[in-house]
């Protein structure tokens, strides 16, 4: 009896393992038994046998057999569903609704299994329809810096960053944070103290041209500011959008709430003239810039000017070391204090992705 049960185990086993959809040949003569996951015409990622999941070179690829069906994406625009074999060097794709298609190999552009386009498709309705939590993107920035001896100084710095880009719009969220002290002969005092943060809506008119609307917010202790709430709205112009670099003019209106520490309390509108600049260094640098300018209108000859510029280089895919530089100038500030107020900031960059 036992014996009986081994053999039908043995016989039936084959039976149990898992079916696998086909294979692919390889330059070298190699043949590779699995399922087809996904091409992008670089590299090919298959479901082996033997090995578990693989990624190999497109062009190392000569031939694919798949019993199930594909998802194929041609030079022409063209995508088909069917099974792929490959004849005489041209991949033969057996359709259910439009016959038999036969391509190049250099005419295939992507191959996906029901599985991965079931996922791309998923993911491209994210992006036409997102929540309002999805696609968000940014980093904090952290900085320390102590001394201990004849005088103790500390020295704190907070960053942070968050947008949000659809094809259609973008928000944007940034807050920055100084602090800094220092104890001389059992004196201590506060050095610096500023914090500035801000919100900000694009809406993409047309490719080239956005409107926005944004808000300020600003503390400076220093300056004797309690609250700078400065809201603002005009237009954007993409002079230069690519990969690497991203150059926009700007131009609009925005009106300056100010109250003083003293009990001054000022208000006014002010134009709104500035430019914003991305650029890619190198694949692990990059280097931000935003320059803005507001001509105060109410007071003639009053003005604003707020420039931030930071450099990041990438340490890991989520961490980095960044410096970065927030100046603010103002031309009517309370009597006795300066006019220029700049924060100096480094440390590390910790980004993060949703």
């Amino acid at each position: 009896m036992r014996f009986c049960l081994l053999a039908l185990a043995l016989c039936s086993g084959p039976f149990l393992l898992p079916a696998f959809a086909g294979h692919i040949t390889l330059k070298n003569g190699d043949r590779l038994s699995g399922t087809v996951v996904k091409s992008d015409s670089k590299q090919l990622v298959f479901e082996s046998e033997l090995a578990g999941t693989v990624t190999i070179p497109w062009d190392a690829v000569t031939a694919i057999s798949s019993t199930e069906p594909l998802t194929v994406g041609l030079r022409s625009g063209q995508v088909v569903i069917g099974t792929v074999e490959t004849e005489n060097e041209s991949f033969v794709i057996s359709t259910a609704d439009a016959g038999t298609l036969s391509a190049p190999k250099s005419a295939i552009v992507f191959i996906r299994s029901k599985q991965e386009q079931a996922a791309y498709e998923a993911e491209i309705e994210r992006y036409r329809n997102p929540r309002l939590t999805d696609l968000w993107t940014g980093f904090v920035d952290l900085g320390l810096a102590a001394a201990q001896g004849n005088a103790r100084t500390s020295n704190i710095n907070v960053g942070a960053a968050a947008n949000r880009t659809t094809s259609r719009d973008k928000i944007e969220v940034n807050f920055t944070s100084l602090y800094a002290s220092s104890n001389v002969s059992g004196v201590s005092q506060v050095t610096a103290n500023a914090i500035r943060g801000g919100v900000r809506y694009n809406l993409n008119i047309t490719p080239s041209v956005l409107g926005f609307g944004s808000t300020d917010l600003e503390f400076d202790e220093f300056q004797g500011l309690d609250l700078r709430f400065s809201p603002a709205g005009g237009l954007g112009w993409r002079l230069i959008d690519n990969e690497r670099t991203t150059f926009n003019l700007l131009g609009g209106a925005s009106l300056n709430r100010e109250f003083f520490i003293s009990g001054l309390n000022r208000t006014s509108g002010e134009a709104l003239i500035g430019e914003e600049f991305t650029h890619k260094l190198s694949r692990l640098a990059t280097i931000t810039q935003k320059f803005i300018m507001n001509p105060n209108l109410t007071n003639r000859g009053d003005y604003r000017m707020s420039f931030d510029m930071s450099a990041v280089t990438s340490l890991t895919k989520w961490l980095g070391w960044q410096f970065s530089v927030s100046d603010r100038f103002l031309s009517n500030p309370l009597e006795g204090r300066k006019k220029n107020d700049v924060l100096f900031t480094s440390g590390i960059r910790l980004t993060f992705q949703r």
